[in-house]
Formats: structure tokens, sequence, C-alpha cells
């Protein structure tokens, strides 16, 4: 017994609403995920403001003096007394890079000016403090 010409030739649907979904799902993913991209070397503390706040864009070893006085360098936690001998390695020798102190606004003020010395005293790192503009 032979079928009927319609019913042996069925022909077959692609479904694409499944394909656009995941489509759409990877296209969310990248996009919030390169919101993210930003370059951030310090950790987030609340920044005093400064009228004459400048925008550095090169190259910055970070360190950051969060409210409870714990102190990083590059995200990196460090005790004070370390600090010096752990910037001291990340400076190429013969070479100036530009240190950026972020500081919490409600640091006391003789913690950043100790961090400020010890920073000093390492041959080639020139200082900045970071502030948001008001």
């Amino acid at each position: 017994m032979r079928l009927p010409e319609e019913e042996s030739e069925q022909l077959g649907e692609i479904n694409i609403v499944p394909m656009i979904d995941v489509i759409f799902a990877i296209l969310t993913f990248f996009i919030i995920s390169s919101l993210n991209l930003n370059r951030s070397a310090s950790l987030p503390v609340n920044l005093p403001s400064a009228q004459t706040v400048e925008v550095k864009q090169e190259t910055q070893i970070s360190v950051t003096v969060e409210a409870d006085g714990d102190l990083f360098v590059d995200r990196q936690p460090t005790q004070l007394d370390n600090l010096k001998s752990t910037l001291g390695s990340l400076i190429q020798p013969g070479s100036e890079s530009l240190v950026v102190i972020n500081a919490d606004k409600s640091v006391e003020h003789g913690q950043v000016v100790k961090v400020m010395d010890l920073l000093r005293q390492v041959p080639g790192a020139r200082l900045a403090i970071a502030a948001t503009q008001e």
C-alpha cells in the first residue's frame, strides 16, 4: 500500500525564535559586561572634591587608603611599613611613575601625610591625589 503523495513529503521547518532568544541573551551579556571594562586599579572610596581636578591618562600606580585605614597598592593589601619596598619593586629603575593616592575623605590627615612621606622617598615616584570634581 502506498501512502498518498502529500503524507510522504513532509516539509521540515526551522523555528528561529529560540535562536533569536539566544542571540539576544548573548548580546545582553556582552553589553552588560562591557560596561564594567573600565580599568580601575584602586578600590572604591569616597573621594573628596576639588575645583581644579585634572584627568591623567597615563599608566599609574594606585595607593588606596580606605576609611578604616587599610592600605592597598594596586588592589593588593599592604602595610604602611612595607609601602616603600612595594612601590620600589613596581617602579622601574631610572624611570618615573605616577603614584595616585586614593584616600577616603574620612581618613585622618596624619595617615595621608605618612603615606605621602613614604612615597616621596621612593625614587621615580611622582605623586598625585585623586579627587572628584565639584
